[in-house]
């Protein structure tokens, strides 16, 4: 086990079943993830008898393999009998289903995150529905990569999410829990992921953000043929807003990806600035009609790989819809199907 620098932040992750102690009875994991963002963090708390465990990884026998590492190893054989979720996307609960099968774990997250994980968990799809194909060319999406998306078979949540049995206990907003010696307020934020839980600590400087708050990027806020009028942009702001009076300069934030951080007055007002900052450059991109496919440049500032196109994409619907929903785009549909978004004169 890698032991902390005395003053704070970590200039490196801890290595593949290993563990680095963030605080008493505080253990930060990584888990790897096959795309473009390469890992996912977990941390474990100390209970006494057992762990609690926050987050789990995307569901694959080799994160399995990794996981049983770390629970021989740093977990020290002792056994994790609560798992508690940030969200529901398959990098955090993608295992969650394991430890409860597997090892009798307690889940503990929100409604909601349970609620759409077991959901489409269980909507598995051999071929395309024609919802989404009509969301993708309502974005205007690059014909080529929607043609070689269409000869494929979809993505299915349960190709990386372990089978969810029934049952969880629910948290919600201004509930309390106890975990690793401390207790923890919990307050929810949005956007990212619809009722994501972030916790912060009533004994020490620790703070478990999740994806709502990352050190070094800005969480996908993303819209997608489930709710395509959705208008995720305005709960991130508000979340982020209402959760910026309970910063303080010397917390601790433990992020779902990246490096843990100090300074999260600073980086929430960053990131909140950062989205007014590209809202203001879409509109005065949005001076000529495009569609959100057309929108990357403003957004964000850089070519946009084939591997990274998805995630841009439905980010870019987020951000046109939030205009839209404001009043100062309004829209209309192009022959081929696709929304063609213009400032309003």
């Amino acid at each position: 086990m890698t032991s902390p620098r005395p003053d704070g932040p970590w200039a490196e992750p801890p290595a593949q079943g290993e563990a680095i102690k963030v605080a008493e009875g505080v253990l930060w994991m990584r888990l790897p993830l096959p795309m473009k963002l390469d890992h996912v963090n977990v941390y474990a708390l100390d209970d006494g008898d057992g762990w609690t465990v926050v987050d789990t990884g995307m569901s694959s026998n080799k994160t399995r393999r990794i996981w049983e590492q770390l629970m021989a190893g740093p977990l020290g054989g002792k056994p994790v009998r609560r798992v508690v979720v940030t969200h529901h996307h398959p990098d955090h609960i993608g295992n969650a289903g394991w430890f409860q099968s597997e090892h009798g774990a307690e889940l503990v997250t929100t409604r909601t995150a349970w609620l759409f994980a077991r959901m489409l968990t269980l909507d598995v799809q051999e071929s395309w529905p024609e919802e989404t194909l009509a969301f993708y060319r309502s974005a205007g999406m690059d014909p080529a990569i929607y043609d070689a998306r269409v000869a494929e078979r979809p993505f299915n949540f349960s190709d990386t999410v372990y089978p969810m049995p029934l049952g969880l206990t629910r948290i919600k907003q201004g509930d309390v829990l106890r975990m690793g010696g401390r207790d923890w307020d919990i307050h929810i934020g949005n956007g990212h992921a619809p009722e994501h839980a972030t916790f912060w600590s009533r004994d020490d400087n620790l703070v478990i953000t999740g994806d709502q708050i990352l050190s070094s990027i800005s969480p996908n806020i993303g819209v997608y043929a489930t709710e395509p009028m959705a208008d995720p942009v305005a709960e991130w702001l508000e979340a982020c807003e209402r959760l910026a009076p309970l910063t303080r300069a010397d917390q601790l934030a433990l992020g779902g990806h990246k490096l843990p951080f100090l300074g999260l007055p600073h980086r929430v007002a960053q990131l909140i600035d950062n989205h007014h900052g590209a809202l203001a450059r879409l509109l005065d991109h949005l001076d000529e009609p495009r569609t959100a496919a057309e929108c990357f440049a403003p957004l964000f500032k850089r070519k946009i790989g084939g591997g990274e196109y998805g995630l841009a994409l439905v980010e870019a619907v987020a951000h046109v819809n939030h205009l839209y929903h404001l009043g100062q785009v309004d829209r209309s549909r192009r022959a081929d199907g696709a929304w063609l978004y213009q400032r309003k004169g």
